[in-house]
């Protein structure tokens, strides 16, 4: 295999700064790097079976320890649930706001990807694609609902712990899936691993849920949905002094003999203020661009149920 990879120290960073060069083919090169890891280094890799036949896989890279794993049986189901989500809608406006910074086309990562819907879509819109969650029956559905893509690398890890063997265009962090991050400090080292893998100047762009959503929306109340195949109820507390949202997920699966089975989950989210993400942010050595009202370019607004966060890489100034 011909160099393909270009790497440089960055003082500070851990492991060193790895930038691929443009044209790379991601699936020979990652099942090279990752079987030299196997063997050399005994690096455990999961190669799932489905995909023997096309003689390499989407390889799933188990790496350092998980926090919490919040799908698992709700994974199964999870995009039923959210079929009203917009996800052309939402993959178009962050399509649109990379624009704004001259990124079109690149290495992508999909931070949190959960089933792959998102990243399906930006991958249609020309990114290479690298997802990455930590929950394994979520990476299943999204390699699964791929068919024959053999485009999208999917790893699993604790974003918290993620590594790349180089750095990309743009990071995307989508659904919320940063409030599932409890511990501010736990924040911060995400974003420090984004500055670390992001291209000089690239582009980081997150959506949370704001206190306001946990505070007057869910608060302490139930949801209940009823459908033929599928029904669940959704026992939600928010612990104010906290910041802390707690919800139960009872699940209701129609099974092929009629009967339903029941699947149960409890899933945390913290609710993080706009001062502590700028703080993380700077603490993290990044450049905070933009704070907008979700899918707007507005100012946040006291009731704003989500925001989204535009920040870019700072740091590295490296001549290729």
């Amino acid at each position: 295999l011909e160099h393909t990879v270009h790497t440089r120290g960055v003082e500070g960073s851990n492991p060193p700064l790895a930038t691929l060069r443009k044209g790379v083919d991601l699936s020979t090169l990652f099942l090279f790097l990752n079987t030299y890891l196997a063997i050399c280094f005994e690096f455990p890799v999961f190669d799932c079976s489905a995909m023997k036949e096309f003689g390499f896989s989407i390889l799933f890279l188990f790496e350092g320890s998980f926090f919490m794993e919040a799908y698992t049986g709700f994974a199964k189901v999870y995009d039923d649930f959210m079929d009203n989500v917009n996800y052309e809608r939402w993959t178009s406006y962050l399509v649109e706001r990379m624009k704004e910074f001259g990124i079109k086309e690149g290495i992508l990562l999909d931070l949190g990807c959960g089933t792959g819907k998102m990243t399906r879509r930006l991958s249609e819109y020309g990114f290479d694609m690298i997802g990455i969650d930590n929950s394994f029956e979520m990476l299943d559905i999204a390699r699964e609902s791929s068919g024959g893509d053999q485009s999208i690398l999917y790893l699993l890890q604790d974003m918290r712990e993620f590594e790349l063997y180089g750095t990309v265009c743009a990071v995307t962090a989508n659904c919320d899936s940063l409030n599932y991050i409890l511990e501010y400090e736990d924040l911060v080292q995400v974003f420090r691993l984004v500055n670390n893998y992001l291209d000089p100047e690239g582009i980081f762009i997150f959506d949370v849920n704001t206190e306001y959503k946990y505070r007057e929306i869910l608060s302490d109340s139930t949801i209940a949905e009823d459908r033929e195949e599928i029904s669940f109820i959704w026992d939600n507390y928010y612990y104010e002094d906290e910041k802390m949202n707690e919800y139960d997920l009872k699940l209701f699966v129609k099974e092929e003999n009629g009967l339903y089975r029941k699947l149960q989950e409890t899933h945390y989210q913290r609710a993080y203020t706009v001062e502590e993400i700028r703080n993380a942010i700077k603490e993290a050595g990044m450049e905070l661009i933009a704070i907008y009202d979700a899918f707007t370019k507005e100012e946040p607004k006291k009731d704003s149920q989500r925001l989204h966060f535009i920040v870019r890489e700072k740091g590295k100034n490296i001549d290729m």
